[in-house]
């Protein structure tokens, strides 16, 4: 079997060093680049999450295809990964409520009740997740949230940005998502797992805004 060579990457991180559980929330616009940017990496372990089907307005942003259209995500976005890289899949078509989950926690759903469920359910002081990464995406804003899920003091920080669907700014309907947003967010996102798998410090708060090209960091981890 053909096996990808990172020997271009090696300096950056090896595909070894990334050889640890990580459980992917949502196989959307966030999910499905992030999935196949982890994949390109050298991730091996990856673990899918994600009740919906593949519909004809997910195309213009997410990666499927016009021949995925009413299957569900997480077998469509498997089925495209193994494809690129070799690495072992667990696919789950199911919301994320309750489920114990193991190692780095990606999380890249669309609502805030559904950050709210999946950080009270499943991350906040769980030993077994060292490191939580929530992604948040709208028009052309992209913001990258990292948390020790076990640190008091990150606990606190990370729940001083929750709040309630209601309260979130409303993008209008055909101003949600592009495409160049999605690659933006996956990239951030894939460059906090290559920084916690080689020890290196990891920034706390990251927003992007491709409109005005600003990058705004809050602290370091």
């Amino acid at each position: 079997m053909i096996e990808p060579d990172y020997w271009r990457q090696l300096d950056l991180i090896s595909a070894e060093q990334l050889d640890f559980p990580i459980a992917l929330i949502g196989a959307g616009g966030i999910g499905s680049p992030l999935a196949l940017a982890l994949a390109k990496m050298g991730c091996k372990r990856l673990a899918l999450y994600d009740p919906d089907t593949v519909e004809a307005h997910n195309l213009p942003n997410q990666m499927y295809r016009l021949s995925d259209i009413g299957r569900p995500k997480v077998a469509a976005l498997a089925e495209l990964l193994t494809d690129f890289a070799p690495l072992q899949l667990d696919v789950r078509q199911e919301r994320v409520e309750a489920q114990t989950l193991r190692g780095v926690v990606l999380s890249g759903v669309d609502s805030m009740a559904s950050r709210s469920g999946i950080w009270q359910g499943c991350v906040r002081y769980r030993a077994g997740i060292p490191l939580y990464v929530d992604a948040r995406m709208g028009a052309e804003v992209c913001r990258v949230l990292t948390v020790n899920p076990v640190d008091p003091d990150e606990v606190r920080a990370y729940e001083a940005t929750l709040h309630t669907d209601d309260d979130a700014a409303e993008d209008a309907c055909t101003a949600q998502a592009i495409i160049y947003n999605t690659f933006a967010v996956a990239a951030l996102v894939a460059n906090q797992v290559k920084r916690y798998a080689r020890g290196e410090p990891l920034e706390r708060d990251v927003i992007f805004d491709l409109a005005t090209l600003t990058l705004l960091k809050g602290d370091q981890m």
